[in-house]
């Protein structure tokens, strides 16, 4: 999933703007070995993009439109979730390191990205947008009741009979100073 520099305004003259648009199958993102565990792509892959040409940079203007499915960190059941970014980057030559050492980040670092042998990645692009796009914690609803502790039921379809039958060793000392119930 590449896209050739060298072509930008071949079609109409010397022109240094193109506009893209692809899409992009599911199956195209299931690399084995470049697979992101966070999520899987369940849906074709919209990519529209405007490309400008400014000396040896470029400017790209674009969204990316798809739905992944996450795990839920809850109840571990699969769920949907629609994507549907917009993006703005700077695209400069990769260069070797050229040692300048440490240095503080600015804010043109965070939209640059690099090209190299005069063709962009697309894939690297949709996927940095997909990762951007997760949700810090994935829940399937607000309201995930998740797995029970002691048997692993998913408690959002069955319940269990199982009492939290856990005490914090820390709180020993405390318990020993209750008053014994009788039974």
């Amino acid at each position: 999933m590449r896209f050739d520099l060298r072509q930008l305004g071949r079609r109409g003259g010397a022109s240094r703007d193109e506009h893209l648009e692809r899409t992009f199958e599911a199956s195209a993102f299931e690399t084995p070995g470049e697979r992101d565990d966070a999520y899987r792509v369940v849906a074709p892959v919209h990519l529209v993009m405007d490309l400008h040409k400014d000396r040896d940079a470029y400017r790209v203007t674009g969204r990316v439109e798809t739905q992944l499915e996450l795990e839920c960190g809850r109840c571990l059941d699969a769920f949907p979730v629609p994507v549907d970014s917009t993006f703005e980057l700077r695209y400069v030559p990769a260069a070797t390191n050229a040692g300048e050492g440490e240095r503080e980040v600015e804010e043109d670092d965070l939209t640059t990205a690099f090209y190299k042998d005069e063709q962009l990645d697309l894939g690297e692009l949709m996927h940095e947008q997909f990762v951007l796009a997760l949700p810090m914690k994935p829940l399937c609803s607000d309201a995930c009741k998740g797995l029970c502790a002691q048997c692993g039921t998913n408690l959002n379809k069955a319940s269990c009979d199982c009492s939290p039958a856990w005490k914090d060793p820390r709180l020993a000392a405390l318990e020993a100073l209750l008053p014994k119930k009788e039974n």
